[in-house]
């Protein structure tokens, strides 16, 4: 089963930006969002779907819009 596409999109954008994944899990729980790396890790991979606090916080952290997560 696959979710949104936001997970692709994540990783997509995390990549750009030069974050790696242990990076990025920790500015997430610099910024309150409670994850470990298999949680985040099955979030890119589309496997769970991503809480509206993670993409908020997700959106901030790669310096985008959250609607941006969401393009197909």
């Amino acid at each position: 089963m696959k979710f949104t596409i936001v997970g692709k999109n994540i990783e997509e954008l995390r990549k750009k930006c030069g974050i790696k994944q242990k990076e990025m899990i920790a500015r997430m729980q610099v910024m309150g969002c409670d994850i470990n790396p298999t949680s985040y890790s099955k979030l890119e991979g589309q496997v769970r779907s991503a809480t509206d606090k993670e993409i908020y916080v997700i959106s901030k952290i790669l310096g985008v819009a959250m609607e941006t997560l969401f393009n197909e």
